[in-house]
């Protein structure tokens, strides 16, 4: 992975664009420190589609499902029942 400082990714972004589809992956750095990464397309749909839990993982998964669907309990108000006498 070819690394650009940003003075040099903003000046020939065209150039940086063109290795990015060419080569892959190039890095963005500012002031030494790594900053960003511009990925193509294709490899970013991948990273996105592997980051997504399939429906099997969820249905597995230990995290509660219906924690947001059931209402708080105790809130409700009771009616006073009139006194029989």
């Amino acid at each position: 992975m070819k690394t650009w400082p940003v003075q040099d990714a903003k000046a020939r972004f065209s150039e940086l664009l063109e290795a990015c589809i060419a080569d892959g992956a190039q890095m963005v750095t500012k002031r030494g420190a790594e900053a960003a990464v511009l990925v193509p397309v294709s490899e970013w749909r991948r990273l996105l589609a592997a980051a997504r839990p399939s429906l099997k993982q969820l249905l597995l998964s230990d995290m509660g499902r219906t924690d947001m669907l059931t209402p708080p309990r105790g809130g409700a108000r009771r009616r006073k029942v009139a006194a029989l006498g």
